[in-house]
């Protein structure tokens, strides 16, 4: 999710593609101190719903989004706005979608449209509301962290479906301070940590991985040359 790549993101800058470390400790000093805290809860809050529902149905080409289900955000967690047909769900993910030790876990602008096919809105999506009910409800980062652990020591949380995956093409997105928009991508989901055995991050290899031990799986992500409106997107080098 956003953002569970967005910590993978975040150090990109400091690399030719945006994946990396971060650039320095000083510069991940810096980015701890911006948002040390949850923002006032409606700062995360979209006024105009049906704003929100475009934003989300962004993330994946309309011949997909346009029969998904959309949820918005509401005081206390997501909520139904649109019924599809498809299976799929489009949402805009806020910033504590990434680990609870990522800078940028609380900062209010990020707005990051995604759209998971069905075995991902099974067995991903459920972890996401959960966090976000819990950062809404003003629980600490240590308190959203050690929830969903146990969610997923109980096994609260359905198990990782084979196949889950999800669309993030808007070229609307904001993933964070320095990636923005970013690149549009495809994003799949795999247990444990996976990247050898997908070849990920290996010199020519079109595949990206950002582990995500909180959540005890591997998104792998590939980028694409469109956004979802079909436009040409900048090349991974620019």
């Amino acid at each position: 999710m956003r953002s569970h790549c967005a910590r993978f993101i975040a150090g990109a800058c400091a690399v030719v593609v945006v994946i990396a470390t971060a650039a320095s400790a000083v510069q991940a000093q810096g980015d701890k101190d911006l948002y040390p805290a949850m923002a006032a809860r409606t700062m995360y809050m979209m006024a105009d719903r049906d704003a929100e529902v475009a934003l989300a149905r962004s993330a994946a080409p309309r011949s997909i989004s346009d029969s998904a289900d959309v949820m918005v955000l509401g005081p206390e967690g997501y909520v139904g706005a649109v019924k599809g047909t498809n299976g799929f769900l489009c949402i805009v993910e806020r910033s504590w979608g990434a680990g609870t030790d990522d800078p940028e876990f609380w900062n209010p602008k990020i707005r990051s449209p995604i759209c998971f096919n069905p075995s991902a809105r099974k067995s991903v999506v459920p972890i996401y509301l959960q966090k976000t009910r819990l950062a809404l409800a003003g629980k600490s980062k240590s308190g959203i962290a050690g929830a969903v652990a146990a969610s997923l020591d109980r096994k609260e949380v359905p198990n990782l479906e084979s196949g889950a995956m999800c669309y993030m093409m808007s070229k609307h997105q904001y993933l964070n301070d320095r990636g923005k928009s970013w690149h549009p991508h495809l994003m799949f989901f795999v247990g444990g940590d996976a990247s050898s055995s997908w070849g990920a991050d290996l010199p020519g290899s079109p595949i990206m991985a950002a582990n995500d031990p909180e959540e005890r799986m591997t998104i792998m992500m590939v980028w694409v040359g469109h956004w979802s409106d079909g436009t040409p997107a900048a090349s991974m080098d620019h």
